[in-house]
């Protein structure tokens, strides 16, 4: 089909979404946009000093010269639209009670207002060549129009919704036409899939901004007044901060510090936007904006908290020096860190991301028992983690949290789920961006797309401490963190070497110390250390321990990973075939259990 559209040269000016919308158009590719991500945010209305509302802007920017721009919501119905311009207004009222009806005295439903559409529609392409109108036809709130679900499931009203726009989506006829329809949702997950998968329809990602938007909006916001007085960055300092956070959060942020700056006259400082003001303040509104699905954490260790495993910091330390560096490429997409539990899996998580320096995310559960609602969940945090970078994200029972490709029951959610994750992790466009830590004991029920090279490249397993040197530095790292003394020369030999896990260590710690405490002295001693060491047993679950170390043997993927005695106790089994048939053997014995 050869495109009969008037030409348009796409503007570097327009944000990159809007020249990509632009481009599909005019080139007749398709008719049919779907807009979801930022769309609540402002957008860059051409002028200087100016931002607007999406609709406005496409309304003046994108169809700022087509005859004719109709939106529809549920609220105020269909009606015309022409942004900031009154004059345009008042012409395509008297055009569209003309050519589509009184838009007053119409329905406001979905079937009712796409009724009315479709018979313009239907007149546009029927109607004379000099007589036919450029048209823009904008639904706000796509998915209460045409909702995500089995097409088979959904009610008349919803199935002859999704029939019209598909139709118009399809039509060679509209095609040839200046008509275009724009969808608008914050979740694409949340309409139909038969319309956003549909080879008619593009589905395009409103970002959130980049700095150099950022920055140039806090301009307009500023707008003149003496910045320095309300806020301790300067603007490119500020843009540089807040990247993942939306303009309309970031109006808010300098508006609020302008407000402080005025009750500073009068002794109050608390509302200036200094580092602890801007640390809380870029927590809450990115929290607020993932709906609470991540959760900022602030590390208060590096590496050299960690007790143990010397090759695995000085692997991590080396990947940090690299991205201070800004040699992403020489980085992985990700990393699993496994083992079994209470061996300090998240708390090398955080040492890590307090050694890099950069922001340190915790995916909390995203699920929801709505359809649709998980995969716009994650969608949502996708987007704010794209604009965030660089970013350590930290997804702790990994195995539970991605679900797998092949995982059914529940109506496919848990395979869109796992295939969006592992499209995210492969991205290597933010290799050194987003930085992947996931956390399991058990790595071995993780598909192997989330394992493989490109995704979670580098496993390291953790084990318990089993050197004495170790033992000791945990109980006086343990000691510490309750807030007790603890001399290295107390801490007696520990029958169950290799068996005690950081949880294990820490609770001999505090019994000890409370023993302590009720004899009178101030710090823990060295009877109160053993009699609490000679009287402690661990958890009986040694199959189900025994099995997770080996799974982390098996997943390593770098032998120097690997203490010494875990080495030794491999080449004892025999080698890793012999640790393979080990674990298979407990895998069988704890399913029938």
């Amino acid at each position: 089909m050869e495109a009969n559209r008037s030409a348009a040269t796409v503007t570097e000016a327009l944000p990159a979404w809007a020249n990509h919308l632009s481009g599909l158009y005019f080139s007749g590719t398709t008719s049919m946009f779907v807009l979801h991500g930022a769309v609540h945010d402002f957008v860059n209305g051409g002028e200087e000093n100016s931002y607007v509302p999406l609709v406005d802007f496409l309304a003046e920017r994108i169809f700022g010269r087509w005859d004719l721009v109709l939106h529809y919501d549920l609220a105020r119905g269909l009606r015309v639209f022409a942004g900031r311009d009154g004059a345009r207004l008042k012409e395509m009222v008297v055009l569209a009670n003309r050519r589509v009806g009184d838009l007053a005295a119409a329905r406001k439903d979905p079937p009712s207002a796409l009724a009315l559409l479709d018979r313009f529609v239907m007149n546009n392409i029927m109607a004379a060549e000099g007589d036919r109108l450029s048209a823009a036809i904008i639904l706000d709130g796509a998915s209460f129009v045409a909702p995500a679900g089995d097409p088979g499931r959904l009610n008349m009203a919803a199935a002859t919704n999704l029939v019209t726009l598909l139709n118009w989506a399809s039509s060679l006829h509209v095609k040839r036409l200046n008509m275009a329809f724009v969808l608008i949702d914050e979740k694409s997950s949340a309409v139909s899939e038969r319309i956003t998968g549909s080879p008619h329809v593009a589905t395009i990602e409103v970002g959130l901004p980049e700095v150099s938007e950022r920055e140039r909006f806090l301009g307009f916001a500023i707008n003149g007044r003496d910045f320095a007085k309300a806020s301790d960055y300067a603007p490119p300092e500020l843009a540089r901060l807040t990247a993942g956070i939306t303009l309309v959060d970031l109006n808010v942020m300098v508006q609020t510090a302008f407000e402080g700056s005025q009750r500073a006259n009068g002794g109050d400082t608390s509302g200036r936007l200094d580092s602890q003001r801007m640390r809380v303040l870029k927590k809450q509104l990115i929290e607020r904006q993932c709906l609470g699905l991540l959760e900022f954490v602030e590390p208060k260790w590096n590496l050299d908290a960690m007790v143990g495993h010397e090759p695995v910091k000085q692997r991590l330390r080396d990947d940090a020096s690299l991205l201070k560096r800004g040699a992403s490429a020489m980085l992985p997409m990700g990393y699993l860190i496994c083992g079994p539990v209470g061996t300090g899996k998240t708390f090398l998580a955080q040492c890590t991301a307090g050694e890099i320096g950069i922001p340190s995310v915790v995916l909390k559960n995203f699920r929801s028992k709505y359809v649709g609602e998980t995969e716009g969940n994650l969608e949502r945090v996708l987007t704010v983690l794209r604009a965030m970078g660089p970013v350590v994200v930290i997804i702790d029972e990994a195995d539970a949290a991605l679900g797998d490709r092949d995982q059914s029951g529940d109506s496919g959610t848990s395979s869109r789920v796992f295939s969006m994750i592992a499209a995210q992790m492969g991205d290597t466009r933010y290799r050194g961006q987003i930085l992947w830590m996931l956390l399991t004991c058990r790595p071995d029920l993780l598909p192997i797309d989330i394992k493989r090279q490109g995704r979670a490249e580098v496993h390291i397993p953790l084990f318990y401490p089993s050197t004495d040197e170790e033992l000791r530095a945990m109980f006086v790292a343990m000691a510490r963190k309750l807030g007790a003394k603890l001399d290295p020369s107390h801490v007696p030999a520990m029958p169950y070497r290799g068996k005690l896990s950081g949880a294990d260590i820490e609770g001999m710690v505090g019994r000890a110390l409370r023993q302590s405490l009720l004899a009178g002295s101030e710090g823990i001693t060295a009877e109160s250390l053993a009699a609490v060491a000679a009287d402690f047993l661990p958890s009986t679950e040694s199959a189900e321990k025994e099995l997770q170390e080996l799974a982390a043997i098996l997943e390593c993927t770098d032998r120097q990973f690997l203490p010494d005695d875990v080495v030794a106790r491999v080449d004892a089994l025999g080698g890793r075939a012999k640790v393979e048939e080990r674990y298979a053997a407990l895998r069988r014995l704890i399913e029938l259990l």
